[in-house]
């Protein structure tokens, strides 16, 4: 299957420590990419990168917070010194605050923004060069951002979390737009309802936990591994001809 073959090819995953994050780095590195996971938790990381090495790939990991524009650097520098140069870029790390819009406070504002959006344009432009020269390794560059089904809906008590994840849609595109001459492919993946420790509490809220079964047709939340085949897809010579999109992996919800 080589329009799914990543052997060889270097990714950076941003909050692949956990939840959705892991699922994406998982599915790279089972496809043979080599993995470089960065989270700010050293115990977690290590945790990703033991369950990561048993699909056989080469995996490295680096404590890092995606806010800090140094950070960012040192993350770069160090992956194309353990790893190579940047081949795929997963744009996953993210914060959520809620609270009334009438009363949203403006620190927890920026702090999301900075987060999940700020940070995403911060690491795009410090892997353009090495993904813009993927061409001549014989690839396209790829860069995969994680929205959200509020990049979709509005939320009225997660305002900060909806814009930023509305803006990643926007970002998506945009990006796409300018450097497909570079042969870059920057898409956009939509995570549904995933069970992860994030949202594991719904398990106690089955009022909720039921309208979120009712509204998805397969009936029921996803799991981290689901998110895998997306991940390989968007990075792989197989969607060489696909950018600017924005993909739900929601089980249906997002048309439910």
């Amino acid at each position: 299957m080589k329009l799914f073959d990543l052997e060889g090819r270097v990714a950076i995953v941003t909050g692949g420590n956990a939840g959705i994050g892991l699922g994406l780095a998982e599915g790279l590195a089972q496809a043979g990419a080599k993995v470089m996971i960065c989270g700010r938790r050293a115990e977690a990381n290590s945790a990703a990168v033991a369950r990561l090495k048993a699909t056989g790939a080469e995996i490295a990991s680096i404590e890092v917070d995606v806010t800090s524009h140094d950070d960012l650097h040192r993350l770069f520098n160090m992956t194309r010194k353990a790893l190579g140069p940047v081949d795929i870029l997963v744009n996953n790390a993210g914060i959520h605050r809620g609270s009334p819009p009438e009363s949203f406070p403006l620190e927890d504002w920026q702090a999301v923004m900075n987060t999940n959006l700020n940070q995403v344009v911060n690491c795009c432009q410090l892997a353009f060069e090495d993904l813009a020269g993927a061409a001549d390794r014989g690839f396209n560059g790829k860069i995969i951002n994680i929205g959200s089904m509020y990049s979709l809906f509005g939320s009225p008590n997660s305002i900060a979390y909806a814009a930023s994840k509305g803006g990643i849609v926007q970002l998506t595109k945009s990006l796409a737009a300018a450097w497909a001459q570079h042969a870059i492919n920057v898409n956009a993946i939509l995570p549904g309802w995933i069970e992860t420790e994030m949202t594991a509490p719904i398990g106690e809220m089955p009022e909720m936990l039921s309208q979120i079964h009712n509204r998805t047709p397969f009936k029921r939340m996803g799991a981290i591994e689901e998110m895998a085949g997306a991940a390989v897809f968007l990075a792989a010579a197989a969607s060489d001809f696909v950018t600017g999109i924005s993909l739900p992996v929601d089980g249906g919800y997002s048309v439910g």
